[in-house]
């Protein structure tokens, strides 16, 4: 899926640009699992698109191998290529995918790439329930529930009922040149909490973008964001599609501050447009999606979900 995705995106932009001229791109990789040891015998195709003259059609091409001993595979090619992507994939494993666009920004270094890629063991993949959300709270201005369980907010006329996380946004716009957008994030119970995940540039593109379980600690309680411009003021912009929260909900502590009870989950996305997943497990922080078990299930306004 992943790769038709590529494939199509970049028939659009390839019909938009002129071909390069005819060079010599190579690239090695070296292929680690979570640990950093070297796995071999991970399958490595790199996939490039020419311009196929004289209709400048797409024709697309690929080289495939195996990871050596020391989990290297190295592929070279001389063509027009325009852009490469990168799959690694072997059972056992999440896949990982890469991508480079030579059209955009091109410089001789993108002709010699070295690759550092992870591959994730498929260890444990629960049944979650995980929706993917795209919308702003019923209510601009005040703090709204949002319903993990259940999916929607806990307001009159919706089906939520346990405020698992707490939503306020503030809009303000005048113009494409000045405007405000606020979104504070905040919990119920003491203990809750988020934190993001720093995604590091090996695990970039693996199917499970997270790791496989969610810390102990490290929650903070409130989380902000801005995204803003003024005449005559920097532009504000913290938000970022690829972000990965990790968060703690429904709570229990002890009389001394220790967590008794709670429930674990991610979020892929920024707010207010994320998908999120919640272990039904009290105390149990694995976080690995099983895509065929989800707890919350399909519906017209909620399409599947379909990420680790």
């Amino acid at each position: 899926m992943k790769y038709i995705i590529c494939l199509m995106l970049a028939m659009s932009v390839g019909a938009r640009v002129q071909a390069q001229d005819f060079h010599d791109w190579k690239v090695n990789f070296k292929i680690v699992d979570e640990t950093g040891q070297p796995i071999q015998g991970a399958e490595a195709t790199v996939f490039y698109d020419r311009m196929a003259m004289p209709d400048k059609s797409i024709d697309p091409g690929k080289i495939s191998g195996l990871t050596d001993a020391a989990g290297v595979f190295m592929a070279s090619h001389h063509d027009k290529t325009y852009g490469l992507r990168f799959r690694v994939q072997k059972d056992g494993f999440y896949s990982t995918d890469w991508t480079e666009d030579f059209h955009r920004v091109f410089s001789p270094e993108k002709l010699n790439l070295n690759l550092n890629l992870m591959l994730k063991k498929i260890a444990k993949p629960i049944a979650m329930y995980a929706k993917w959300v795209n919308e702003n709270p019923p209510f601009l201005g005040q703090p709204i529930g949002y319903d993990l369980m259940v999916g929607d907010w806990v307001v009159p006329n919706r089906k939520g009922v346990n405020a698992d996380i707490i939503f306020q946004k503030e809009s303000y716009r005048k113009s494409g040149a000045d405007y405000e957008y606020k979104v504070k994030v905040t919990f119920p119970k003491s203990g809750d909490g988020i934190q993001i995940y720093n995604v590091t540039d090996a695990e970039k593109g693996s199917d499970l973008r997270s790791p496989h379980e969610a810390p102990v600690d490290g929650y903070q309680p409130v989380l902000e964001k801005e995204r803003s411009a003024h005449p005559g003021q920097p532009t504000k912009n913290d938000d970022d599609p690829n972000r990965i929260y990790l968060f703690r909900v429904r709570t229990a502590l002890d009389v001394n501050g220790n967590v008794v009870s709670a429930h674990y989950g991610k979020i892929y996305g920024d707010f207010m447009q994320f998908t999120y997943y919640l272990n039904p497990t009290p105390n149990d922080r694995n976080i690995e999606f099983d895509p065929k078990q989800n707890l919350i299930g399909v519906s017209p306004s909620s399409p599947r979900v379909q990420s680790p």
